[in-house]
């Protein structure tokens, strides 16, 4: 999705906002073994799609983390300018090299190879304001509706769920384009 999402950005004139949203906030309850025995069946063919569509090799990291540090370490890196950078390292970390990205050192040396102070960022990690900005995305997703990730929402009205490949998201923007006017210079 990252890829396609990259991909949108060079080629039509839209503007990515990360939000955050946790799958499995801290306290939930476990997952039925039915379930995770689903999502266990899903990953070949997730892992497939990334290597035949976007030449990468998965390494997930592990499931059912805490992922609450690694969103609000991206509204700290947001806040100093560097957020797109933080948030492709940390889905690299995680979706290719299998880092745990809910342990704080991990995120602690992703944040220092994109450039920020490491105690600065370890520090934001207990920021009640950076949390509540976690907290309000969270919120908003609610209001929309989302359960899931990824999903994109344009121009706070249109939907698309799921990891899209890259013509689906070109299909999405032109709609979108052509229902509410916008024009694409």
């Amino acid at each position: 999705m990252a890829a396609s999402l990259a991909r949108l950005e060079e080629s039509h004139p839209v503007e990515i906002h990360w939000r955050s949203y946790e799958l499995r906030p801290k306290g939930s309850p476990p997952i039925s073994p039915e379930y995770r025995a689903r999502i266990d069946a899903g990953r070949p063919r997730l892992y497939a799609i990334a290597r035949d569509q976007y030449g990468l090799e998965l390494q997930q990291g592990p499931f059912g983390i805490d992922s609450r540090p690694a969103l609000i370490g991206a509204k700290f890196a947001e806040t100093m300018g560097v957020g797109p950078a933080y948030h492709a390292a940390v889905m690299q970390a995680y979706w290719q090299e299998g880092k745990n990205i809910g342990e704080i050192e991990v995120l602690a040396d992703i944040a220092l190879a994109i450039g920020l102070r490491r105690m600065e960022f370890m520090d934001a990690l207990d920021s009640a304001h950076l949390e509540q900005a976690v907290l309000d995305d969270i919120a908003l997703a609610n209001e929309y509706g989302i359960n899931g990730v990824p999903a994109l929402i344009f121009i706070d009205k249109y939907l698309v769920s799921g990891a899209q490949p890259y013509d689906v998201l070109v299909k999405a923007v032109e709609q979108v384009v052509q229902e509410v006017g916008v024009v694409q210079e």
